[in-house]
């Protein structure tokens, strides 16, 4: 049985990808440190269902990873990968409070690769499409990163930059697109979205709503990560087996994002109010990705957004009482 070490294990992807391992007989295992960033009963609940499959889930910052686990020989030769999630996120509130993301997204994943190293292990780690803002869409793996807009995009350049110039044999970087579903983020469009239209509150739209969007359901991140994990194992690479790999997970194809909206309104049966505002200076206006080197390893997204936001409405209205 291999077994799977997950940072950010509390979080949306890491609980959704530690139930799809458990699902796979894998043994999984993993850390949080169960941040104020949003609402931590939301991370404490999904850790809650995991301990429910007898997967463990350790109170641990990333920064203290190199620490608490270096000394312990039946955890360090009992992981086969790393899958390393853990991160501040968001690119505006990014600009906010930048320290965050230098502390937690570059300093604490040095920690990891640290860790990794002893471990003697792969990793498989998440990266962000926003490395590749500013490059002609859609976005692919040749896009060197030149021109991230805020701190969270320049973190995770740095973190491909970190791993790439690593002791680690192999590891693999992988750029999410926009990624939404059941037990997702507070802070992320779908979650703002519908609590404003529940709550009869204005929806702030940037761009006046003229913005893109590859928006890609979890079930999919899931699918790519595990097709991802499976080949960092093969033997395929330079003579000495070092091997560095990038890979856009995205569903491949743009939306609107006021047809996401009007998505989110169907679903709930009501209509919102619209706050239309100018550019955020953190973002961008249409992310697109091209998922073609992920396809050579069988990845096929199954999840519309018709879809995707019907799943997530149903999750909602179960969770928060709503009707």
């Amino acid at each position: 049985m291999k077994t799977i070490f997950i940072t950010g294990i509390a979080g949306m992807i890491g609980f959704h990808t530690a139930k799809k391992y458990h699902d796979l007989g894998w043994e999984v295992r993993g850390i949080d440190n169960f941040n104020d960033y949003y609402d931590v009963e939301l991370k404490r609940e999904r850790a809650r269902l995991l301990s429910k499959l007898d997967i463990g889930v350790d109170n641990c910052d990333i920064r203290d990873i190199y620490k608490k686990y270096s000394d312990r020989k039946h955890v360090v030769d009992n992981i086969d990968v790393i899958l390393h999630l853990a991160a501040y996120a968001n690119p505006r509130h990014a600009m906010e409070e930048p320290q965050h993301y230098i502390d937690t997204n570059i300093t604490g994943t040095q920690e990891v690769i640290n860790f990794a190293e002893k471990c003697n292990v792969p990793v498989v780690y998440a990266s962000s499409s926003c490395v590749m803002h500013g490059q002609p869409l859609p976005w692919n793996e040749h896009d060197k990163g030149a021109h991230q807009n805020n701190p969270y995009g320049w973190s995770k350049w740095v973190n491909e930059c970190q791993f790439s110039h690593s002791n680690i044999a192999r590891t693999t970087g992988l750029r999410f697109f926009t990624v939404y579903g059941p037990y997702g983020r507070p802070d992320m469009a779908l979650f703002k979205f519908t609590d404003a239209i529940v709550e009869g509150t204005p929806l702030t739209l940037y761009n006046y709503g003229d913005m893109k969007r590859d928006f890609t359901y979890v079930d999919d991140i899931v699918q790519g990560i595990t097709l991802v994990v499976n080949d960092i194992f093969e033997p395929s690479g330079t003579s000495d087996g070092v091997r560095h790999e990038i890979y856009n997970i995205g569903y491949g194809e743009q939306v609107q994002l006021m047809d996401f909206v009007k998505a989110i309104e169907t679903e709930l049966g009501r209509e919102g109010r619209y706050d239309m505002v100018p550019p955020h200076p953190a973002d961008t206006p249409e992310t697109w990705a091209d998922t073609t080197k992920l396809q050579k390893l069988g990845y096929k997204p199954t999840t519309p957004i018709s879809e995707g936001v019907k799943h997530f409405i149903s999750w909602y209205k179960e969770y928060y009482n709503v009707n």
